[in-house]
């Protein structure tokens, strides 16, 4: 019942039309049914899913939201952290989220008017790019005073719901309908959204980066967030790969299929770049610090069986039915589009080969696809399409020996992806959760009661261990082999 409070992507779609088709007249691209051309789906050739320019700040009557999330950063506290400096935070806290809830729910009209497709043949190119990137700050700037908001909070079993104020509950939804993105934050806002240049006058780069908000305030958050963000960037290869192959009149031309051989080839070793970045992490983030002072600002709304942990946004009709799981790196479009392109079925419905294990059996089978909700929509319409593109690569593979060796040595180097990712969240999430809190023997045994059941379950509440292993599995079952 998701469609009464966010809008699918073939809604959102409809609603964009005029504007898109506009864009691409400009562009001089005609309307197709197909796999557009990256920047269709506001997708930079150099920087991927980074905005080309991101909007600095907001200005005018939504700037009151910026002045308090400047007020928050290093001045509100993690609710559930019980140390001595923490706690004298806590009336501050209190004042802090007082004046959230005063602050008047603000007229949307001037951050989206853009959206009116009675406006876009009147409006140049750079405004509306302008427009787009103001939606995308308000949204970054919303979710994370709300997580400011709602775990800044001491943790209290005895109350029904945790209320997220009307201030914030009200523009934030408005404004992810008009970005088809979940109202909560992600990994757009934590990753996409916060990355900005440190030094302006050069290109947006790993090493020009700088983060506009940090919840912590640590070093360990910091590099936590570029662990993220280079994955995303080494991808941008893995996009103009699947740009290539799609742009193809006939992809089982002999001279077409030894180029997309070469180019999968290529694939596969911007995947290993990636694996070799996730292994990295562990030399550049404390994984105890990252558990106990970091990971807790990331919780979304808590599952069903603990209403304590339940958000609802005041003023939003049916907002027990929003999508508010919190960000997680299974929102990755770039990995995504890695399983949609190879045919990665995490849903299980395909025959294929390899025995289901428990932990298949176990797992949540719709979560990779549920977490296309958390992505900007024009990056989950970019998916959709790539999954109803002509010409999908294993069918193609299966009848070419070349190409069926590109694929596997991709879809292997996919797996050893995810073998690594359950290394790392095994010692940053799963091991963690058996260690002491931070803090004097007083101090850790006050924060203990506080210990939330599942502390080792990733977004959605299913045990991150279970999630992860089936992930991997569905992978190795994707290899065509010799068959």
């Amino acid at each position: 019942m998701h469609s009464n409070i966010l809008p699918k992507s073939s809604e959102l779609s409809s609603l964009m039309q005029p504007l898109k088709n506009t864009l691409r007249q400009l562009s001089g691209h005609p309307t197709r049914d197909r796999v557009l051309p990256l920047r269709e789906y506001d997708i930079d050739h150099v920087l991927g899913f980074f905005p080309p320019v991101a909007l600095s700040r907001l200005d005018g009557e939504h700037a009151v939201w910026e002045t308090l999330l400047d007020d928050a950063k290093g001045k509100v506290s993690l609710g559930e952290d019980t140390r001595a400096e923490s706690k004298a935070k806590r009336s501050y806290g209190e004042s802090w989220r007082a004046r959230v809830r005063s602050v008047s729910i603000l007229d949307l009209e001037s951050i989206r008017l853009f959206t009116h497709h009675q406006q876009v043949p009147r409006l140049p190119v750079g405004v509306l790019s302008q427009n787009i990137r103001a939606l995308q700050r308000a949204h970054m700037v919303l979710a994370f005073l709300i997580h400011f908001y709602v775990h800044s909070q001491l943790p209290a079993q005895d109350r029904s719901h945790l209320v997220v104020p009307a201030s914030l509950a009200v523009p934030i939804v408005a404004i992810s309908r008009l970005l088809g993105i979940a109202p909560v934050l992600t990994l757009a806002d934590t990753v996409l959204w916060n990355a900005q240049p440190s030094d302006p006058s050069l290109p947006f780069s790993v090493s020009n980066i700088r983060f506009a908000h940090l919840f912590s305030g640590t070093e360990t958050e910091r590099q936590f967030y570029m662990a993220s963000i280079k994955p995303e960037l080494i991808g941008v290869d893995i996009l103009h790969a699947f740009e290539q192959y799609h742009g193809m009149i006939n992809p089982a031309d002999p001279v077409c299929v030894s180029k997309t051989a070469r180019d999968i080839v290529g694939v596969a070793r911007t995947i290993d770049e990636i694996t070799q970045v996730m292994g990295e992490i562990k030399a550049t983030v404390n994984p105890y610090q990252f558990y106990w002072e970091v990971r807790p600002w990331f919780s979304g709304s808590g599952p069903a069986t603990d209403p304590s942990t339940r958000w609802i946004y005041e003023g939003v009709s049916e907002s027990s039915q929003l999508d508010l799981a919190g960000p997680s790196a299974g929102q990755s479009t770039v990995m995504h589009a890695l399983d949609v392109f190879f045919d990665v079925d995490h849903k299980q419905v395909q025959h294929r080969p390899a025995p289901q294990t428990a932990a298949n059996k176990a797992a949540d089978k719709g979560f990779m696809e549920r977490m296309w909700r958390y992505m900007p929509g024009d990056h989950r319409r970019y998916l959709e399409d790539l999954r109803r593109g002509q010409n999908p690569i294993r069918g193609l593979a299966k009848e070419s020996p070349l190409l069926r060796e590109a694929y596997d040595k991709a879809v292997l180097s996919l797996k050893e992806f995810r073998d690594a990712h359950i290394q790392v969240a095994t010692l940053f999430i799963i091991s963690q959760a058996r260690t002491t809190p931070p803090g004097t023997a007083e101090e850790a045994a006050e924060r203990a009661q506080f210990a939330v059941q599942g502390a080792s379950k990733g977004t959605g509440g299913m045990p991150l261990a279970t999630q992860l292993k089936s992930g991997r599995d569905s992978t190795a079952r994707t290899l065509l082999g010799s068959t």
